[in-house]
């Protein structure tokens, strides 16, 4: 159980700089955290990180801020925590940092809801999109986000509108679990419009931010965020989503935590397919059906089943048989030896697959000669 003045310190850690900040995290782990706010406080740091914290080290908010978060009954997670998602953010570890500074974990995590979010993050997918999204977009969003949980897979995204409201709501109408991922305080509804939608969210799955309470998102937060909603999920799928956009990024910072990426097609006159068909040609997997989606999260073996295919009549014939059928006119009837030359068999070579096609009612004998069956 972490202690008071630990507690204190990590909260005012949580605003002091904008994270992620790689030199706050390397002091914090080299001195601790409790001894890393004290020197901040007193400006004992270098340079950069001391610009870096110059507009906010004397905003001591941490009581406020916890006093808050134990009202909505949340609770603030850090690495030393049972329910820190060690295994879903070791993600970071492979990221190429000089081309994404930003590929850090966060320092901690102000999280409202009754779920364990390293026991959700074992098994889960985020499902992201435009918010602009089509009548279209918002059906598969939900198809998908239901199938998942029927499978015991959780859904992760950003609690906007559009396609991460789609997924959001079709997970808790199916009773399963899901992660909205803001980039704002948790006490800070974003949007507006979903404020209900986020109340649901945390009181039956969990709702999860690096900004402690009070904050409002900007767009670098978002941006910021979405490295968090990739590490995350197991698998990103984009919905919809068009050339430059928040998913789009999202996928981008799946793909360079290594995570894999799965995109849904849509109309090709659509632009909110655009950003979906560029993924594809950088080889993102085809997303149809909540199936393939498991295939990406799912444990090792754990295949999609076949797409089941409709069987005609005529599948299952032999060549033989099925020369022998196409042989016979659409009306009237012919004898075995017309049948052989239009089938270019011998004659001895027709009467089995004649029985065989009787036998299973394709087609009859009538007066010495053979005809197809209607049907």
């Amino acid at each position: 159980m972490m202690d008071e003045v630990t507690r204190r310190a990590w909260a005012y850690i949580s605003r002091v700089a904008e994270p992620p900040n790689p030199l706050l995290a390397d002091l914090v782990a080299s001195v601790g955290v409790t001894a890393a706010a004290d020197r901040i406080r007193r400006r004992d740091v270098d340079d950069t990180l001391k610009r870096a914290t110059e507009a906010r080290y004397g905003i001591d908010s941490a009581e406020q801020d916890l006093g808050t978060l134990d009202r909505m009954g949340g609770r603030l997670l850090t690495a030393d925590d049972d329910e820190w998602p060690y295994l879903a953010f070791t993600c970071f570890d492979g990221a190429n940092r000089e081309k994404r500074p930003q590929a850090l974990p966060p320092l901690a995590l102000w999280v409202l809801g009754p779920s364990r979010l390293c026991d959700v993050t074992e098994r889960s997918a985020a499902i992201v999109g435009t918010r602009a999204a089509t009548a279209y977009g918002e059906y598969v969003a939900a198809d998908l986000a239901a199938g998942l949980v029927e499978r015991d897979v959780a859904v992760v995204s950003g609690g906007a509108y559009g396609i991460d409201g789609a997924a959001h709501r079709a997970a808790l109408a199916s009773d399963g679990e899901t992660v909205a991922v803001l980039a704002a305080g948790i006490d800070v509804p974003y949007p507006a419009g979903h404020s209900a939608l986020l109340h649901r969210i945390g009181r039956n799955g969990l709702v999860v931010s690096e900004y402690p309470p009070g904050v409002r998102p900007t767009r670098r937060q978002f941006l910021a965020r979405n490295r968090l909603v990739a590490a995350f999920g197991g698998a990103t799928v984009v919905v919809e989503a068009g050339v430059r956009s928040g998913a789009a990024n999202t996928a981008s910072w799946a793909k360079a935590l290594g995570r894999p990426v799965g995109a849904v097609p849509g109309p090709i006159t659509s632009s909110s397919s655009v950003g979906c068909h560029a993924l594809l040609d950088a080889r993102a997997k085809v997303i149809t059906r909540a199936a393939d989606v498991v295939e990406l999260v799912g444990r090792i073996g754990e295949l999609a089943p076949d797409i089941a295919r409709p069987v005609a009549r005529l599948d299952e014939l032999t060549d033989e048989e099925l020369a022998v059928y196409e042989s016979l006119p659409g009306r009237g009837s012919r004898t075995v030896d017309e049948i052989a030359v239009t089938a270019g068999l011998p004659v001895a070579d027709v009467l089995g697959p004649l029985t065989m096609l009787d036998v299973r009612g394709l087609v009859t004998q009538v007066d010495g000669c053979w005809k197809l069956v209607k049907r």
